[in-house]
């Protein structure tokens, strides 16, 4: 049998690092967010509905989603971003399906599903065991600032649109402190795939 890992932790935290250190493992990824562009590609259901819903305004030029665009609408907007989470989540939910159904039926041994919305999305049902890459919030807000070229003000609006990084510790099963070096991440990473024997590093 597989153990199907949810990976999650909040933006800027350095979960994708963490799914990178996972790929040099030559461990599968399924990449929630990756997928979640892939389903709102032109002429996909999901892609008619969010501009049935949003209208034509949040488009570029060529008539992809400008994802700036729509995240300024729904990050400010709770309603709205339930209603983009309602059309984009169920989506998503069938192509990772679809995906872990080929990688456990290969006879892999572990899978990880890459879920930056683990929690929020009510999705722990879908995994065995989950991992949270961990960061504070001063860090947390400092790379995101950073990294997106952002304000304090809108970092800090994206970072509390998720569930508090501390909340999701609480319901982890291992969780890596990403405070530190990247040496140290990866110390730790290794030490959680060894103790549920999915992987041999000696």
């Amino acid at each position: 049998m597989s153990l199907i890992v949810g990976l999650t932790g909040g933006i800027a935290s350095g979960k994708s690092t963490v799914a990178n250190m996972m790929r040099e493992f030559q461990i599968p990824i399924i990449d929630a967010d990756q997928i979640a562009r892939d389903v709102v590609a032109i002429g996909m259901p999901a892609y008619e509905q969010i501009v049935e819903t949003f209208g034509a305004d949040i488009l570029n030029e060529d008539k992809t989603i400008n994802r700036k665009k729509l995240g300024s609408i729904v990050f400010h907007h709770e309603p709205k971003r339930v209603q983009l989470n309602k059309i984009v989540h169920p989506a998503v939910r069938q192509e990772m399906k679809r995906q872990q159904k080929e990688y456990v039926e290969k006879g892999e041994p572990i899978v990880v599903l890459d879920l930056p919305l683990l929690f929020e999305s009510n999705l722990v049902h879908m995994v065995d065991k989950v991992i949270v890459v961990y960061v504070d919030e001063s860090t947390q807000l400092k790379r995101l600032m950073k990294r997106n070229g952002l304000s304090r003000e809108e970092a800090l609006a994206r970072i509390h649109a998720q569930m508090p990084l501390y909340e999701k510790v609480k319901k982890a099963d291992a969780v890596i402190d990403n405070n530190g070096t990247i040496v140290e991440t990866k110390d730790q990473l290794i030490h959680i795939l060894s103790k549920w024997n999915v992987l041999s590093f000696t």
